[in-house]
């Protein structure tokens, strides 16, 4: 099987210049939450001398009244703390959550103007784990993620500050545990980030391969490959597995690392204090409060550093969305294998593709449709069909020869996506525009118009994820509805309506023949009742066209389009 090309991951440079630019209109709001950010830590850090202060003035057996003030200063601490760290959460949540929609609709704006071939190429289950999870996780860092991991570094440096105002020494014995915190650090940053990058490339494999199992099952079963793609799946799920596995064990030792920082960080403090207060440099109180302010320093270190944890992870995803950030957009008109406007009609020349160097799918290519005309195109499985259908709508482009389309061209083709939301709102997709009474056209233009109607709410009924499913036909129906609003000059139908059953293929069937009236239609015939209405008749072989002409004239020469005809009528 061939390995997939996979959608671009942006070095850490280019995601660094992509964060500089989502930063720059928001640099006030990003500032005004650094200053609070920075007030909620400094005010935080009296806590530890005011405590100190009330072991002093304990320990020299002073009236009870004395603590009156330290204590309401630990109040004043409490509330002003709480109140500073509030706002700046919020400024920094703002800020983060306007660079994340930015990001986001930069990402979808691109993904909707990438090429169709580049976004096939790669599967779309690597897109949609971009989509998915990758945004996801980008998502959980901005809003929980950023705003805590900006607190608790901003109380560590602080913290350290506090240390050597009370005395230089304590700060210095503090600093003994940072030795031991760089090497770990360094030690799990070697290993994380590629490690994440990993973990999100075989998540995307593992979804493309569920895609293409679920997706294609009546495939899957109909060619006996159940077996094949199980085994496939389960090598994906064993790569995911394995990959947590990885990474649980690579925190694990990071934790059990910084376990130790923190004991040659404490003793040091402790000894430190000892020594200071037996040789009258400072009181039990300022030693009690050294030694506070670093076990203060547990949480939000080991906070910054699991955050860190959290950080690279979402540095990854990012790293996959700024990645499709830098893809070239599809243009509109191409020099090599491109289209020259004429009128609707279509025609190719000597055209062949592969996807894969050396291995070509189609040869030697001669066909004209002229407008207005039907043609169906007629092969077993593996023909080139669908090739070619791709190839006229323009979702890949020839390796070779000349392919002219002189308009606008519409693809319908069996997999249909219903959109979540008002069935109205479905529709415009195609035509924004559009009144309610050119919706129920279109919908009574492909037969769809009774259940329409016949929703809980009619056109506003909610459909798709979550709200009213619609069955196979009455997706397909959707999609050709779409096809009639947009209204292109050329259509293709990709086997688009191979998924129904035997009673939901004649009324696709009949919406589908609706759909191309008075346009150029190229039709994949899934089944071969819908060559016989085509004004054309194509029949295609590994990759060649065998035969051409009307569904009469084909039967009547006995060739391979009459083979499969009596093949298909003997299985009716």
């Amino acid at each position: 099987m061939t390995a997939r090309e996979i959608l671009p991951v942006a070095t850490p440079g280019r995601v660094r210049a992509e964060l500089s630019r989502l930063l720059r209109p928001r640099r006030t709001v990003g500032a005004l939450a650094f200053v609070a950010l920075v007030g909620s830590a400094a005010v935080s850090l009296l806590a530890a001398p005011l405590l100190g202060r009330i072991v002093d003035l304990v320990a020299a057996r002073r009236p009870p009244a004395s603590v009156h003030g330290p204590v309401l200063g630990l109040v004043g601490v409490a509330v002003g703390q709480g109140l500073l760290a509030v706002l700046g959460v919020v400024l920094l949540t703002r800020a983060a959550e306007g660079m994340l929609a930015d990001l986001r609709e930069r990402f979808i704006t691109r993904v909707l103007e990438l090429p169709l071939e580049r976004i096939e190429r790669a599967g779309s289950g690597d897109l949609t784990s971009r989509v998915t999870a990758d945004v996801t996780q980008v998502s959980q860092a901005a809003r929980q993620g950023l705003p805590r991991f900006a607190r608790a570094s901003l109380i560590i440096v602080l913290t350290v500050v506090g240390l050597t105002a009370l005395d230089w020494r304590f700060a210095l014995a503090a600093l003994l545990a940072v030795p031991v915190q760089v090497v770990v650090v360094r030690w799990y940053l070697r290993r994380s980030s590629p490690l994440y990058r990993v973990q999100r490339e075989v998540g995307g494999a593992q979804q493309q391969q569920l895609l293409d199992t679920v997706g294609g099952a009546a495939t899957v079963r109909a060619f006996r490959l159940t077996d094949t793609h199980a085994e496939r799946l389960r090598e994906r799920s064993e790569d995911v597995v394995g990959a947590s596995v990885r990474v649980v064990r690579l925190q694990t030792g990071f934790f059990g690392r910084l376990n130790m920082a923190e004991f040659v960080g404490v003793a040091a403090v402790l000894a430190a204090g000892y020594w200071l207060v037996r040789s009258g440099a400072a009181s039990v109180g300022t030693a009690s409060a050294a030694a506070l302010y670093f076990i203060n320093l547990f949480n939000p270190i080991n906070q910054a550093l699991s955050l860190l944890d959290t950080m690279q992870s979402a540095g990854a995803a990012l790293a996959r969305l700024v990645g499709v950030l830098d893809l070239p957009a599809d243009a509109e008109e191409r020099s090599q294998g491109g289209r020259e406007r004429l009128d609707a009609s279509v025609k190719l020349s000597q055209v062949g593709h592969a996807y894969h160097d050396g291995h070509p799918v189609l040869h030697d290519i001669d066909l004209e449709l002229p407008a207005g005309s039907r043609v169906a195109l007629v092969g077993a499985t593996g023909a080139g069909k669908s090739t070619l259908a791709k190839l006229v709508s323009g979702v890949h482009r020839p390796s070779r020869g000349s392919l002219r389309v002189g308009a606008s061209v519409g693809l319908v083709t069996q997999e249909v996506h219903v959109f979540a939301g008002p069935l109205a709102d479905d529709l415009r997709l195609a035509r924004p525009d559009a009144t309610d009474e050119r919706l129920r056209d279109a919908l009574r233009a492909v037969g769809a118009l009774d259940w329409a109607q016949a929703l809980p709410d009619g056109l506003a009924t909610v459909v798709g994820a979550g709200a009213k499913q619609l069955t196979v036909v009455q997706s397909q129906q959707l999609a050709l509805a779409r096809l009639v609003l947009a209204d292109p000059p050329i259509a293709v139908l990709d086997e688009a309506t191979a998924e129904a059953g035997s009673a939901g293929a004649r009324v696709l069937d009949a919406a589908a023949l609706r759909a191309l009236d008075g346009r150029t239609g190229l039709m994949v015939a899934h089944r071969l009742t819908q060559a016989g209405t085509a004004d054309l008749v194509v029949v295609l072989d590994a990759g060649r066209i065998v035969e051409q002409g009307s569904h009469d004239e084909l039967l009547a020469a006995g060739g391979r389009y009459a083979e499969l005809w009596r093949a298909w009528q003997a299985n009716r």
